[in-house]
């Protein structure tokens, strides 16, 4: 079984930089840590290769620093590991994204399953593995919360649809989104660490991508622009408010009333 596993970089603060004329965020050098979604995606490809057999190819968009990323996913179990990383995938919106690592998996090995988080803490567009699997013409399932039967033909996966549950079969290859909880994701094991400190994170530019037409990938190849995006304001200043139940809803009442967040008569 030929399990491909999509991982992504997200800030690992809430104070990140913002490019004023691009309307991205700025990730070169910024604290970054893997998607807790992800966790999720990482650990239903182990699973499902201790199940199947075959080997688990993690693979990423993102700047060089995304290696140590990698590094860690080896440490979680993964066979190989890969960056597709080129100022040409700069700026990507969802489509151009699901692109670039639709371009990128064809581009490096074949597949059977392909497994992504449910979705990202930096865009909560839950709409890139769905779209890569348009792109790549295979089945899809999302919200994936029970992995079922896997044979070398097919998988059932069940799906988490808030108040319904629903089985799903699948041809062979295939893309699920996991949710959350699906199953605990492993600790990085120190003996994988030892094992695994010189195995290479493979390196994919623009120029090793079947596809060479620049115009399909980040800012040009994006089909939604930003307008303005912005850091929220940080308020650090704090008030306690004490007394009886009555005394602190008529403080607040007039605190609201000053600030304009009510109207109330005086």
């Amino acid at each position: 079984m030929r399990i491909v596993v999509c991982i992504k970089q997200v800030p690992g603060t809430s104070q990140v930089e913002i490019d004023e004329e691009t309307g991205v965020l700025k990730r070169d050098g910024a604290a970054a840590k893997i998607n807790p979604y992800d966790l999720y995606a990482l650990e239903t490809a182990m699973r499902l290769k201790e199940k199947c057999g075959g080997t688990v190819t993690a693979v990423t968009m993102g700047p060089p620093q995304a290696k140590a990323m990698m590094k860690e996913a080896y440490m979680m179990g993964v066979d190989e590991a890969y960056v597709f990383s080129d100022r040409t995938f700069a700026g990507a919106d969802v489509l151009a994204t699901s692109y670039t690592l639709a371009q990128g998996i064809t581009s490096i090995c074949d597949y059977d399953i392909i497994v992504c988080g449910k979705q990202t803490t930096d865009g909560d567009t839950a709409q890139v593995g769905p779209a890569m699997a348009e792109y790549l013409g295979i089945p899809c399932a999302a919200w994936v919360g029970e992995i079922g039967d896997v044979d070398e033909h097919t998988m059932t996966v069940g799906q988490n649809f808030v108040n319904v549950k629903q089985l799903a079969k699948m041809k062979l290859p295939c893309l699920i989104t996991v949710e959350k909880d699906i199953f605990t994701p492993r600790l990085p094991s120190y003996r994988l660490k030892a094992a695994t400190k010189d195995r290479e994170v493979h390196m994919i530019p623009f120029t090793e991508f079947k596809d060479q037409e620049a115009s399909h990938y980040g800012l040009k190849g994006s089909a939604t622009s930003v307008e303005r995006i912005f850091p929220p304001a940080s308020h650090e200043g704090q008030i306690f408010i004490e007394g009886s139940d009555e005394e602190i809803a008529a403080q607040l009442t007039e605190l609201f009333a000053d600030r304009k967040y009510i109207e109330v008569e005086r």
